[in-house]
């Protein structure tokens, strides 16, 4: 019998102002059987909220080194979404193409993010934006905090 998979909390968040424009991500990674904390973050120049909302989420699952079972939190119900209410199938049976018709935006970030997704067993949750839970207010401040810097290396 195998062992099992070790469990992971990972809260992502993204942030762009103005939306397009310039854009962070943040996330950060949880496991308690090894006593890790991870915070990673990053940015765009050009970007939009839901393309950093699918960043974080992606560099969060691609930091984890094997397979796990991951409790993903974001505030974004376009990533949540898209993996509880089957979106995803849907749009890979129509040729990444919507219900009707049109090119499913962001198709390349999607794909990236279910071969991630793939190695893992994912329960892909919805918390409150700004809310009460801590972890996913500090996935918005790296979030942010990474726009900003960037912000100001452009100028």
């Amino acid at each position: 019998m195998s062992a099992e998979k070790p469990h992971v909390r990972l809260y992502c968040d993204g942030a762009c102002s103005p939306n397009p424009g310039i854009g962070g991500w943040g996330v950060v990674l949880l496991s308690d059987l090894h006593q890790v904390r991870k915070e990673l973050s990053g940015g765009e120049l050009l970007t939009t909220n839901n393309r950093m909302e699918l960043t974080a989420a992606l560099r969060g699952l691609e930091a984890l080194k094997f397979p796990c079972r991951v409790d993903v939190s974001t505030d974004s119900k376009y990533v949540q979404q898209a993996f509880t209410q089957k979106w995803l199938d849907r749009w890979q049976k129509n040729g990444w193409r919507t219900a009707d018709k049109k090119p499913v935006q962001n198709a390349e970030l999607w794909r990236e993010l279910l071969a991630a997704a793939a190695q893992h067993e994912i329960r892909w949750l919805w918390v409150r934006g700004h809310g009460t839970d801590v972890e996913n207010n500090r996935a918005d401040q790296l979030a942010v905090e990474a726009r900003l810097k960037l912000a100001a290396a452009a100028r």
